[in-house]
């Protein structure tokens, strides 16, 4: 019987304690004695959020099929158990094992987004691990950091040891059996770092120098010892036929926040949204064969007895045999009572087709995500839609049955003017109008609209990478006059306004575009109390400010600051395919309201040609 890491009356003291007894149906189960490396695998965020994350599934599966590896899980302790822990000294622990995550050859730490940085500082406080990476000896785990923010890991680059770049199922097997090697060899820690970092896609912060100049912008990233590269080149998987998929999930013992199964139909986005760091990131679009969709599908249902699954993309219409799979999910298991899920589909006559077969119409909402409300700001962000398109979906929506509608914006983005800004609630009059065109008898009740909106934040690697962000005061005016404008419509009473925190937007910006020097107000912010910044209970600007203060740092140089053609980014020194000349380019586009072709109607040469695959390539004009 395994013994937990925590007592009866603890556990019985906290919310949900079903957090961290582990043993949940599909989690691994093996002999230490048989196994040379124990990676321990970390979401940041409290269980429920991290057991919806698809990567750590991925990787989890692909570790674990390692006859000499095990890996195990462990999330962010709720603030309850977290003070208990670090007030009785309990290090914390990983789910399957229940052993301290101390004493793991690995912490591998998935970033998905900034608002969590003060958690991976707390997960190496309660661990009981040196959070600063020059602090730590060779009984410490190696801290890995991978995920969408490792693409600008220098605002945490200090308590890291290594960061991968990219997609996981590349070089993690040469990066453990060198471990394996290097740890036989009796090496001491910073020269097997540098091994590590001669190996593509693994950038390791100490071994790399940044000079400033008087202000404030870097001078020179280099690095500082031989042999390393200059440039990090990020991983890709561009057979997506040849890397494993987790048909066996973790079952979790509590609701997640998405409780279903995953289905990973493509990588990649065709579509060239200037504001979308995803769409950058993960280019080229990688498409997933259809006949090992199905198998997987299958696989996945009868290993984890979900009632839903859901089909993961960053533009599922996009997916070109989208229609063959969701006939074959219907076939296979709606008599099962197993619902689909269709995110990120864009609203036309093919997609609301889908959509009819697999939703309750009268139940369901149908989203939008228009971005902006007229038509010049849309081409500004090459969102690719227009008003007619926009109108034309609502309308074929309407008419096959559904009378709910959220519509998605965002507000602050560049050369935005008022006019733009009271697009956005006079677009969902114009839905609203069309709703009402239906005949009353052939209507579903009254429409309901809901807008939202969130505040712009430039992120790396985007062609507003060189934009400022507005103020909080410009945040908050800006949804002022939504609001205001929304109260003016005729069909006001069908419509419902939300919108985002203007503080947290502050901090996100900081943190995106942050460089090395952010990380000190990082830890002071954590030694004041910062910590679930991303939820709203929790979220304390005024200790951010002090943080901010007491360590020098001017806000406004990272935020509404705006950048020269020729500055080095703090990011500069990793190559994620896209180059920075077409990013730049794309900027200048932006401002000139240019509207550039998807990667299936025309080759932009954005880079990505060289990894010699995928959509892009496929159909290069």
């Amino acid at each position: 019987m395994r013994k937990l890491a925590l007592s009866d009356e603890i556990l019985l003291s906290v919310e949900k304690p079903a957090r961290y007894i582990g043993n949940e149906v599909n989690s691994a189960k093996k002999d230490l004695k048989d196994i040379d490396i124990r990676f321990c695998m970390c979401f940041p965020d409290v269980y429920e959020i991290g057991m919806s994350h698809l990567g750590i599934q991925i990787l989890y599966d692909m570790f674990n099929r390692r006859p000499d590896t095990y890996c195990e899980r462990v999330y962010s302790p709720w603030p309850d158990l977290g003070n208990i822990m670090k007030e009785k000294n309990i290090p914390l622990f990983a789910l399957e094992s229940q052993d301290p995550v101390k004493d793991f050859d690995f912490l591998g730490i998935t970033i998905q987004y900034e608002m969590c940085y003060t958690n991976i500082l707390q997960i190496l406080d309660l661990s009981q691990i040196p959070m600063l990476a020059k602090d730590r000896t060779i009984e410490d785990p190696i801290v890995i950091g991978g995920g969408p923010c490792s693409y600008n890991p220098e605002p945490i680059a200090d308590f890291f040891d290594l960061f991968y770049i990219g997609e996981g199922e590349v070089v993690y097997d040469e990066l453990l059996d060198l471990y394996k090697e290097c740890k036989k060899k009796g090496m001491s820690r910073r020269d097997m770092l540098i091994e590590m970092a001669k190996i593509p896609s693994i950038y390791v912060p100490m071994l790399y120098d940044v000079k400033y100049k008087e202000d404030g912008t870097i001078l020179s990233f280099t690095p500082n010892v031989e042999g390393i590269p200059s440039t990090v080149e990020k991983s890709i998987v561009m057979d997506t036929s040849k890397i494993g998929y987790p048909a066996h999930p973790i079952v979790p013992f509590i609701k997640a926040t998405q409780d279903r199964v995953t289905l990973e139909i493509q990588r990649g986005c065709i579509r060239g949204c200037r504001f979308c760091q995803a769409g950058m990131l993960y280019r080229p679009t990688r498409e997933r064969d259809v006949e090992e969709l199905k198998a997987i599908a299958k696989e996945m249902i009868e290993s984890t007895g979900h009632e839903e699954i859901s089909l993961s993309s960053l533009s599922s219409s996009d997916y070109s045999h989208l229609k063959e799979l969701i006939d074959f999910l219907i076939e296979n298991f709606e008599k099962k009572g197993v619902n689909i899920s269709l995110p990120s589909l864009r609203i036309d006559a093919f997609s609301l087709d889908i959509m009819s077969k697999v939703q309750d119409i009268r139940k369901s909402s149908l989203t939008f995500a228009p971005e902006a409300g007229t038509q010049r700001m849309r081409n500004v962000i090459n969102k690719g839609l227009t008003e007619e398109i926009i109108l034309e979906g609502a309308g074929m929506a309407f008419e096959g049955g559904w009378q709910k509608v959220k519509l998605y914006f965002m507000l602050g983005l560049p050369s935005e003017t008022e006019d733009d800004i009271k697009g956005i609630p006079q677009l969902a009059e114009k839905i609203a109008e069309r709703y009402y065109e239906i005949p009353k008898d052939q209507r579903n009740g009254k429409c309901n609209i809901t807008i939202s909106t969130s505040f712009f934040v430039p992120k790396p690697f985007t062609p507003f990478q060189w934009a400022p962000m507005c103020t909080k005061d410009e945040f908050l005016g800006r949804a002022k006059l939504v609001n205001d404008t929304m109260k003016e419509q005729l069909n006001k009473k069908s419509m419902k306004y939300n919108w985002h925190h203007a503080d947290v937007t502050i901090l996100e910006g900081i943190l995106a575009r942050g460089d090395r020097k952010i990380a000190k107000s990082l830890l002071r912010a954590y030694e004041l109390g910062c910590v679930f910044d991303a939820w709203d209970e929790y979220f304390d600007v005024n200790k951010w400010n002090q943080a901010f203060a007491e360590t020098g740092i001017d806000q406004d140089f990272y935020t509404t600051r705006v950048r020269n053609e020729d500055e080095i980014f703090p990011w500069d020194f990793i190559s994620c395919g896209v180059t920075k000349r077409f990013l730049y380019n794309e900027f200048m586009r932006s401002k000139e309201e240019v509207v550039t072709p998807n990667c299936r109607a025309k080759c932009s040469g954005c880079g990505v040609l060289k990894y010699k695959g995928g959509v892009c390539v496929e159909n290069k004009n």
